[in-house]
């Protein structure tokens, strides 16, 4: 019997800030204001942003995510690593040994960072009862069908992640999205 599609979100270049570093670049005391939710659920993308300053060049508005983390994780795609001159690994978020470091800019101050910058391995969030249903378990990898019928893709090492708290969502970054035409409300398909 055939599982029912997997909704796509396409995670643009971001930032999660740690208490520390939001204090610097926002001012002591600082609180995210909520731009809007995002899927995931008690996270939210907010109305603040902050600029990266690589060794090639720099992006002037990048999102701050929240809620704020112990540690500030910068996720980017492979073209933007290149843009920036930074050698950022693929890993899994909150996995930032050995990632790249990067200046951060905000409108009261700047940090400079030595490690945070990765492009996150693409992954599926889900709930136990959907691993139940796709037949797959957590830290399992998959592969999935996702994109336009023109140019659809097969994506291998999709890494499953299994909590309580998730939202059945796959992510891809831009790199994967434009490669595949999918954009965020599309779905695709495990394969195995």
């Amino acid at each position: 019997m055939s599982k029912p599609p997997i909704p796509v979100g396409i995670s643009a270049r971001h930032i999660h800030l740690s208490k520390e570093d939001l204090n610097t670049l926002f001012g002591e005391g600082y609180e995210l204001t909520h731009f809007k939710p995002l899927t995931q659920p008690g996270q939210f993308a907010s109305n603040e942003f902050i600029s990266l300053e690589g060794e090639k060049g720099s992006f002037p508005r990048v999102r701050v995510l929240g809620p704020v983390r112990g540690q500030t994780q910068i996720e980017v795609s492979l073209t933007d690593a290149a843009k920036l001159g930074v050698k950022a690994p693929v890993k899994d978020s909150g996995d930032l040994e050995g990632s790249a470091g990067i200046t951060v800019v905000g409108p009261k101050g700047k940090v400079t960072l030595h490690n945070g910058v990765i492009v996150a391995r693409r992954h599926i969030h889900m709930l136990p009862e959907d691993a139940a249903q796709y037949d797959v378990k957590d830290h399992d990898f998959v592969q999935i069908r996702v994109g336009d019928a023109s140019r659809s893709l097969i994506f291998d090492q999709v890494h499953v992640r299994v909590t309580n708290t998730s939202k059945l969502e796959c992510h891809l970054d831009t790199d994967e999205a434009n490669a595949s035409l999918a954009k965020t409300g599309d779905v695709c398909t495990i394969i195995k």
